[in-house]
């Protein structure tokens, strides 16, 4: 199974949170699918028996005959699997946990602890004579 890397959204400060697809193609089923799984949020699955699934979509094969995601389905204990053509329809049901944050915020803040730790270590080693 390929290890997906989840992606910074295109427009950071844009939610899905609240979005509803309902699919009706196949293209239409792997942009909703692909956003769901980049989402940081719950998301629910509408199938196409009628059943809906509500939990956090960790991954996802289309190099496989029979393409499928997978869920952290809610009070599961493991990921459960759905193929791509039992997929109906998606919500975006789950708080969005960083919604109204931006991605260049975040980026910036990690890129500035990095320095401080730096500047924290080159001033330790240069305490312990080794700069």
């Amino acid at each position: 199974m390929p290890s997906d890397v989840k992606t910074a959204p295109s427009d950071p400060d844009l939610s899905l949170q609240g979005a509803n697809f309902v699919i009706q193609t196949d293209a239409e089923r792997h942009e909703a699918i692909n956003k769901a799984f980049d989402y940081r949020g719950d998301v629910t699955i509408t199938l196409t028996s009628g059943e809906t699934v509500e939990g956090y979509m960790s991954n996802r094969d289309t190099d496989v005959t029979n393409p499928y995601i997978e869920m952290w389905v809610k009070d599961s204990d493991e990921p459960k699997q759905f193929l791509y053509p039992d997929i109906a329809a998606i919500a975006f049901t789950g708080k969005d946990p960083a919604s109204g944050k931006s991605w260049q915020a975040w980026v910036s803040k990690k890129e500035s602890e990095r320095k401080a730790e730096m500047e924290k270590l080159r001033q330790e080693s240069e305490e312990m004579g080794h700069l």
